[in-house]
């Protein structure tokens, strides 16, 4: 059985559209069982950067903290049962891969994502903590939101980004991060393949919806083109579980124009969302 923990998590994006993700967390909570769902009080407040260069810092760690606790409470009850953890934003993700690796020492991250999050507070061009969250998994980034090495650069997996800062290319060679196109994921097998070839005993998979194709889905604040399809996206899911473990999961990105609209891709979100559960 796989529960749900959903975290209405705003304030780590750049999107003027970001307390939409609000909307969006809770749309996907009301199609989800309700007996199998957590639904965290996220503060509302913004939060302070406390000179770190990251947007709305407070918040962030708090919210940190709270996703922490609730996995380590659920964890206590039913050891075996994994978790998908829905936002809100990408920074959602770090806690639970935190708590997969201390499971999982030997996990492999994969990143479905249009834009790789490598960024740093240095290098960000918005301060907003959702471009920097793959870069705090890899232990590169503020000392309060790193998993410091806890997942090793060699076996996280980027998949399906089309719009890359300067930086974060320069990360992706130095580390020797593998970045598979959308054009590799239509092959189901080349997730699987590049997930094995790393060693890994175990994944964690991380899907922001901006990597589905804007003809897919309509509730996305960062759309780019070009995108992979929820059918391509779902087949390579599909494969990589079938060749290794997959130990946690986490879905964020889905921001609707406005609450009418919010049930408008649950159809597309749900078939994702299917692939992870």
């Amino acid at each position: 059985m796989t529960r749900y923990l959903v975290v209405p998590q705003w304030q780590g994006s750049p999107s003027s559209r970001a307390m939409q993700l609000i909307d969006g967390a809770q749309a996907i909570a009301g199609d989800l069982p309700r007996a199998a769902t957590t639904m965290l009080d996220v503060p509302m407040e913004a939060g302070e950067s406390l000179g770190s260069g990251i947007h709305r810092l407070s918040s962030l760690v708090r919210v940190r903290g709270m996703i922490a606790e609730a996995l380590d409470a659920h964890a206590a009850v039913a050891p075996d049962e994994a978790v998908l953890t829905i936002g809100g934003d990408c920074g959602i993700a770090l806690a639970p891969i935190a708590h997969a690796a201390r499971r999982s020492p030997g996990l492999a991250v994969v990143w479905i994502d249009a834009h790789p999050d490598l960024n740093s507070p240095e290098s960000s061009p918005s301060g907003a903590f959702a471009g920097m969250a793959l870069r705090a998994v890899i232990g590169d980034g503020w000392h309060g939101l790193s998993l410091d090495g806890a997942v090793a650069a060699d076996r996280v997996i980027v998949g399906g980004a089309r719009s890359f800062d300067d930086p974060e290319l320069d990360i992706i060679s130095a580390h020797g991060i593998t970045a598979l196109t959308v054009d590799a994921l239509r092959d189901p097998d080349a997730l699987a393949d590049a997930v094995a070839a790393t060693g890994a005993d175990a994944v964690y998979v991380h899907v922001d919806i901006d990597a589905l194709d804007p003809a897919e889905i309509a509730g996305n604040a960062h759309p780019e083109p070009f995108g992979v399809t929820v059918a391509e996206l779902t087949a390579a899911l599909g494969r990589l579980r079938q060749r290794v473990p997959l130990v946690g999961a986490s879905l964020a990105g889905y921001s609707p124009a406005s609450l009418a609209a919010a049930t408008d891709d649950l159809g597309a979100i749900l078939r994702v969302i299917g692939a992870l559960a």
